[in-house]
């Protein structure tokens, strides 16, 4: 992921504003390494940080048009690049980037072309020739982004808060799929789609138009001039990510260019779920895998530089960060600059585990569609950051804009959990993948039951985490703990712990602000305690404070974790893939 910084109609055109921008902007440089451009237009400065995927030799931004005149500067991917270069009429492109079509879009459709883009992407585009400019995020906030207002009138935007938060009053994340129109004089939502409204949809379950259509989510996204892989946990998303890239891989470029196996990385604690499921499925794809491994220490040990990468003091984001964080600088070391991954799925499908207790489809369509809305504060903002840390691209095609269309246009009573019907959590997504004839996977992985990220790395991460907050945060420290903190107040001594380490890097009130807040169980929002109110004693966000439902689920009583049996009964396969930590000490 690239890094972009802009300053817009700022007062002081100066060299020593020059300087500044250009000091804010390497604050961004773990982003893009490969690049640094800085381009000025009298109030305006431009600066671009390239992490270089396409074109590597000659896409260096800012990016111009024919005469100039129009500046972009762009972090992400624009995936139907050649298919808008052959809707635009007499225009040059100077580079062969897929970023350089928005110049020109902009000169023949004006602010509107937005919507054309099917990608990842955050821009900062400048008129010269009037001094006007627009800003845009993609649709669900896969790359990050902030705007903030200076005291001398000024406009900041930023991919991250880093590059903003010493030089603004006020600063905000940029919302997504939005556009910021300096002509209109404010925001406006350029994604509009149905599902935003909440309404819930008639569309019948047809499982090859979903397995079509994530087909072409993630080959799509093999478009890269530069060694990639997945990241391979093991669990359903990311293993039907891997398995469709496997299938479609000699085909790309990559592979002719960097060799025809593809490579799949995992991370975790020694003898962790996810290191033994991931290792099976590269086996059964026949993938080159890599296994990263950690130890709870070398975690503890990266709080600290997660907490700035990642800005937030969120504690379910940061548990999953940290290890995405050591993988990432992995991954980095052997040459790859971007990785293919599954995040969004369990928002889409209703995958989390609280889920079980959605009382009806229309409930459990808008928890989809609130989830959804929020990715960008949660695992799109962990995904981005903790790979960006070190010059990684992550690219999640479950957010694909088509697929989400086909996906949250279903009838949610399909997407609905019933034991008894032998249906678990993301049964449409697994049950699109059940092909006898050419399976895609092993059907113990295709039915195996979520579990996320911060739990698979290992159970012993989280334990450590809070052992480690106990000796770092005592009671007394708690106690006033809603005098210090009296926005989000933490609630226990591992949350307290990280919003020490945040305030010291980012103490402004606007910081703060950025991070969501509320009591949560397995990921929930607070939908979990009102559709099942015994789970309020248990606020965690692990999947194993989805008491009777998560396989090792936390036993509050005697400590030890229990299988339920409907799960047993349901769906055999998973005791296998289950049985290293059937008996959890919590």
């Amino acid at each position: 992921m690239c890094g972009i910084l802009a300053v817009l109609g700022c007062p002081d055109d100066s060299l020593a504003k020059r300087v500044r921008v250009l000091e804010l902007s390497r604050r961004l440089k773990h982003r893009g390494p490969d690049w640094s451009g800085l381009y000025q237009h009298g109030d305006c400065f431009l600066s671009h940080q390239r992490l270089a995927i396409i074109d590597p030799t000659s896409g260096d931004q800012p990016l111009f048009n024919e005469d100039k005149a129009i500046v972009v500067t762009v972090n992400g991917e624009i995936y139907n690049h050649e298919e808008l270069r052959k809707k635009l009429h007499n225009h040059k492109f100077r580079t062969g980037s897929d970023c350089d079509v928005i110049a020109h879009l902009y000169e023949e459709y004006g602010e509107d072309f937005v919507d054309m883009l099917d990608g990842m992407f955050s821009f900062v585009l400048l008129d010269t020739r009037d001094n006007s400019f627009i800003v845009a995020r993609d649709a669900i906030g896969i790359t990050s982004l902030y705007i903030g207002w200076g005291l001398d009138g000024s406009i900041w935007i930023s991919s991250e808060m880093k590059g903003l938060n010493d030089d603004c009053e006020h600063f905000e994340y940029f919302p997504p799929g939005h556009l910021y129109s300096s002509k209109a004089g404010g925001m406006r939502r350029w994604y509009n789609p149905n599902w935003f409204s909440e309404a819930i949809p008639s569309t019948p379950y047809d499982p090859l138009v979903l397995r079509r259509s994530f087909e072409n989510a993630v080959t799509k996204r093999l478009m890269t001039d530069v060694p990639f892989g997945v990241l391979l946990s093991g669990g359903l998303d990311s293993s039907l990510v891997a398995s469709i890239t496997a299938r479609y891989f000699s085909r790309t470029k990559a592979a002719k260019q960097w060799g025809a196996q593809l490579h799949s990385f995992c991370v975790g604690l020694e003898g962790s779920p996810d290191l033994k499921a991931g290792k099976e499925v590269a086996d059964y794809l026949g993938t080159i895998h890599h296994e990263l491994h950690f130890t709870v220490q070398d975690g503890i040990d990266a709080i600290e530089d997660v907490i700035y990468h990642v800005e937030t003091y969120d504690v379910t984001t940061i548990r999953a960060s940290t290890p995405m964080f050591l993988m990432s600088r992995k991954i980095k070391s052997l040459g790859v600059k971007m990785v293919i991954s599954g995040e969004g799925s369990d928002e889409i499908f209703g995958g989390y585990l609280y889920f079980h207790k959605a009382p009806n489809k229309e409930e459990f369509h808008r928890e989809t569609c609130h989830k959804l809305k929020a990715l960008h504060q949660y695992d799109c903002l962990r995904a981005n950051k903790a790979t960006s840390a070190w010059g990684l691209e992550a690219r999640v095609p479950f957010l694909d804009k088509e697929f989400i269309n086909v996906a949250m246009n279903i009838d949610p009573e399909w997407k609905m959990i019933k034991a008894d019907q032998g249906r678990i959590e993301k049964w449409v997504l697994r049950k699109a993948f059940d092909d006898e004839e050419h399976p895609y996977l092993p059907k113990h992985i295709l039915y195996r039951q979520k579990e996320q990220f911060s739990d698979g790395v290992g159970y012993s991460w989280i334990d450590g985490l809070k052992a480690h907050a106990s000796k770092n945060v005592s009671d007394k420290m708690m106690f006033n703990a809603r005098h210090i903190f009296p926005h989000n107040t933490p609630t226990t001594k591992e949350a307290y712990y990280y919003r020490m380490i945040f305030e010291r890097f980012f103490p402004q009130n606007s910081a703060r602000m950025t991070v969501p807040g509320g009591p949560s169980v397995a990921c929930s929002t607070a939908k979990a305690i009102e559709w099942d109110a015994s789970w309020s004693n248990n606020l965690d966000p692990s999947g194993r404070a989805a008491l009777g439902v998560h396989a090792s689920a936390y036993e509050p009583q005697y400590g030890v974790a229990k299988v339920p049996a409907t799960i047993i009964n349901d769906i055999p396969s998973l005791v296998e893939v289950s049985a290293p930590v059937l008996t959890i000490r919590s």
